[in-house]
């Protein structure tokens, strides 16, 4: 056995733990079927047997046999939960889980059942949805597996060839949370964490997202998630006087606060050298800022860089004031001093926002001359949950009014119903967007089974 060298494993394989002697890497159910891939054998002329039956079933599997390494199963019962694995002579896959079933969105990315162990070692659920378009013309997605007080330390990357229509598996990355995918000078970057508040990682891939090499150390969190560390958030690296800039807290839910911070690296230097990054030190929350809710806040977290019309950058938060006066409709806007990068941000505004409960991203549309936002849509008759999704612009950025539902599931349980943590991008008349779905009785709204793509196409008609 030979040390580890590169950031990247297809697949990851903790010792001592049961992977399965053939690895399926993708599951992707749908209404009365569920496709499933896997990782080919050595040798040539390998045949699999595919197999599966209904969870908790006393009958024997039924079998398929076939030369590729992927599979659809159709006829099945939607609802139903399914026994899933692949077999090549005396080898097999880990049993899988799967449930068909319809899920909101055009294609399913990937999907994990709730119940299903094969990343226990990390968590079960799928969180962090990340979605970058590589310069040879392909589609990345990215997503990790948390669980609440789990390691969440993996990451799976997927592909697509055909603009988002299918996804094939790439890689894993490990440790790795919390990621954001981007592109820069025509390299493929992870910026992430090694897990909940742990080390800030920056690590590059040549080929496309298949192999990673050691990333760097940017900052050292606690690795603890009872302890105050890095916090971060799939937000979208910006380009501004002439430096890269993203954006994290230093915090923990535990400790009752997340504190504003944002990195930054000149954009000719080289990123993979921990020197060349700055930091503006963490500015906890001040109930006494201007316009704060009345009440016990925790405060701000997973920021976004914003630059507004007044030609200065921004990062604007999400604010966690449930339970306040008022108990929704504000974000936290703090301004940074790009001349001055390890200067602390500094309070700006609040604004109103009608999706400050969960994590958001702000674009601008040069075409539009608009601010475009995908949130979990709260108002006076929406004001908590996550099963109303929206596109929302504003000409300022700070008045917004809703274009569009995208995803409007009320009349569903808030408690079990989840589309949120959307990562987007704006590409010629369409929006591109990744969200971390809960749907078809996932463990509960917030711990996602299902990674979706969405393309919202000819959005200006809309505005």
């Amino acid at each position: 056995m030979k040390g580890v060298t590169q950031w990247s494993f297809r697949p990851y394989k903790p010792l001592l733990f049961d992977t399965g002697e053939i690895y399926i890497c993708r599951i992707c159910p749908g209404p009365g079927r569920i496709a499933l891939d896997w990782l080919p054998l050595e040798g040539e002329n390998r045949r699999y047997a595919v197999q599966w039956r209904k969870r908790g079933s006393d009958s024997p599997f039924a079998s398929m046999e076939t030369d590729r390494t992927g599979a659809e199963l159709t006829g099945l019962e939607d609802g139903a939960d399914y026994e899933l694995r692949v077999s090549s002579g005396d080898l097999h896959s880990r049993i899988r889980l799967a449930r068909p079933g319809f899920v909101p969105g055009d294609s399913v990315v990937n999907y994990l059942h709730p119940e299903d162990g094969a990343y226990s070692f990390s968590g079960h659920c799928l969180c962090s949805p990340s979605l970058a378009r590589h310069p040879d013309g392909f589609l990345l997605a990215s997503m990790d597996v948390f669980q609440g007080g789990a390691p969440q330390d993996l990451t799976l990357i997927f592909r697509s060839d055909d603009d988002g229509r299918s996804w094939r598996y790439v890689s894993e990355l490990f440790p790795c949370f919390w990621g954001k995918l981007f592109v820069h000078r025509g390299a493929l970057y992870m910026l992430s964490c090694s897990t909940e508040y742990g080390d800030l990682l920056i690590g590059r891939s040549d080929d496309g997202g298949a192999t990673f090499g050691m990333p760097t150390v940017l900052l050292r969190g606690s690795s603890g998630f009872r302890q105050k560390g890095v916090h971060k958030n799939p937000q979208p690296v910006v380009r501004y006087g002439g430096r890269l800039w993203a954006t994290l807290e230093w915090g923990s839910w535990a400790s009752g606060t997340h504190a504003a911070m944002c990195a930054s690296v000149d954009e000719n230097a080289d990123l993979l050298d921990a020197g060349n990054w700055s930091f503006a030190p963490p500015v906890p929350y001040d109930p006494a800022w201007e316009g704060a809710a009345k009440g016990n806040s925790p405060g701000c977290i997973e920021g976004c860089l914003t630059v507004f019309p007044d030609g200065g950058l921004y990062d604007v938060m999400r604010y966690e004031i449930e339970g306040c006066d008022p108990p929704f409709g504000l974000a936290c806007v703090m301004k940074v001093f790009p001349d001055e990068p390890e200067r602390p941000l500094a309070f700006h505004k609040m604004i109103r926002f009608p999706g400050n409960h969960a994590k958001f991203e702000i674009r601008y549309d040069p075409v539009s001359r608009r601010y475009l936002s995908i949130v979990c849509y709260l108002d006076e008759n929406h004001p908590s949950g996550r099963n109303l999704l929206s596109l929302i612009a504003s000409e300022d950025g700070e008045r917004w009014t809703k274009v569009k539902d995208l995803f409007d599931y009320r009349d569903l349980s808030p408690a079990e119903v989840g589309f949120q943590y959307v990562d987007f991008f704006i590409e010629g008349e369409d929006i591109l967007f990744l969200c971390r779905t809960a749907f078809n009785r996932a463990a509960n709204f917030h711990d996602a089974n299902y990674s979706v793509f969405t393309r919202i196409r000819r959005f200006r008609e809309l505005l």
